[in-house]
């Protein structure tokens, strides 16, 4: 059992110099992080030892404390003192949405007349985010937007999205289960510091190779385009192989011209959203059923909003031609909004980009 520090405890220590090792990968910190943390990823962990202090406690964060366990028992084999934030970055949002020390500003919801109101209530992450993102981008440098939430994570959120976008986290109220955060569009006394749609406040981008086509992966996919999308990023997605499944149009297509192993691939692969299975208890298909109705339950964007969402915010979508060739898949076979594009395509991005997945 690793030791273990309250996230009550961990805001006070960063700021007395203790020092937070955030072992998530870089795509998790674009929707929140720890004030202070330093970004280590788990895998890259045993590379680093060397530059990390044996004089003093080491404090370990990721997202639900499981990968933190991992981290704790690393550190400690190598003769750190280190210690894991319970419960992770999860139950630091959770903790400060309940507590109320998210607040920027001791505020009154009547001292604030927002330009404009965006009810989020009951949505689940990217949804409260995206929906700021769109909504920011119709308004004016610093007129307020009001935002109603449920989700314990938003202002976590929240404020890093206005960190990465030169916008302003203004102060939040929290009563019962509902939050309602305000934020200004441009940075306090500098409004022309905002970020428009489309206009990047760095050359870095980010990049997903997609290459599976499991309902799950591809979910989590496009959770974190839609994710670095809102952070004003430009995103590139590649599908390729099993990938190219999911952008499919979910009808029956002519398959004239088309060989016969050609017309075995068309039929024996998933066409479309609907029909991908999952990576784990598929269960000839009533396991993604399953998954599927419980995300409808928790009022999770079902897959097909979540593609609706990334390319209405922006994110490039192109399939391998390469792929597409070998598989028999045509480009009318495909969904409307879909580049077909090669390697050079991809790389090409993924050299601007300071995020590289292949999922």
């Amino acid at each position: 059992m690793s030791k273990t520090v309250e996230v009550k405890e961990i805001d006070h220590l960063v700021k007395e110099g203790a020092l937070l090792i955030d072992v998530r990968e870089e795509s998790e910190r674009l929707m929140g992080y720890i004030e202070g943390s330093k970004n280590i990823p788990l895998g890259e962990l045993s590379k680093h030892l060397g530059e990390l202090p044996k004089n003093q406690p080491v404090y370990i964060s990721c997202q639900s404390g499981k990968r933190g366990e991992t981290a704790v028992q690393l550190l400690m084999e190598n003769g750190f003192d280190a210690y894991n934030v319970a419960g992770g970055y999860r139950a630091y949002a959770e903790y400060l949405q309940s507590t109320g020390n998210e607040k920027e500003e001791k505020i009154e919801g009547t001292q604030i007349k927002p330009d404009k109101e965006l009810n989020c209530s009951g949505l689940q992450c990217p949804g409260p985010i995206s929906q700021v993102f769109q909504a920011m981008n119709q308004m004016k440098d610093g007129e307020v937007l009001e935002v109603k939430v449920t989700d314990p994570g938003f202002i976590a959120d929240a404020k890093a999205w206005c960190a990465n976008t030169g916008n302003t986290f203004i102060g939040s109220e929290t009563t019962g289960k509902t939050t309602v955060a305000y934020m200004r569009k441009g940075a306090a006394g500098k409004p022309e510091a905002s970020v428009q749609a489309g206009e990047e406040k760095t050359n870095k981008g980010a990049t997903l190779v997609v290459f599976n086509q499991d309902l799950d992966k591809a979910i989590a996919s496009f959770i974190i385009a839609t994710g670095a999308a809102a952070m004003g990023k430009k995103v590139t997605m590649f599908f390729t192989f099993w990938g190219l499944n999911i952008l499919r149009r979910d009808e029956e297509i002519p398959q004239d011209g088309k060989d016969f192993m050609e017309k075995m691939f068309t039929k024996m692969m998933p066409a479309g959203p609907k029909h991908l299975p999952i990576s784990n208890m598929n269960m000839g298909g009533m396991g993604a059923k399953m998954i599927r109705q419980v995300m409808e339950k928790k009022n999770v964007d079902s897959l097909e909003t979540l593609m609706e969402n990334a390319m209405n915010m922006g994110v490039r979508i192109v399939a391998c031609a390469m792929s597409m060739d070998v598989m028999g898949i045509r480009k009318e076979e495909l969904i409307d909004g879909v580049e077909i594009g090669g390697v050079a395509t991809y790389l090409g991005q993924a050299e601007n980009a300071n995020v590289n997945l292949f999922i």
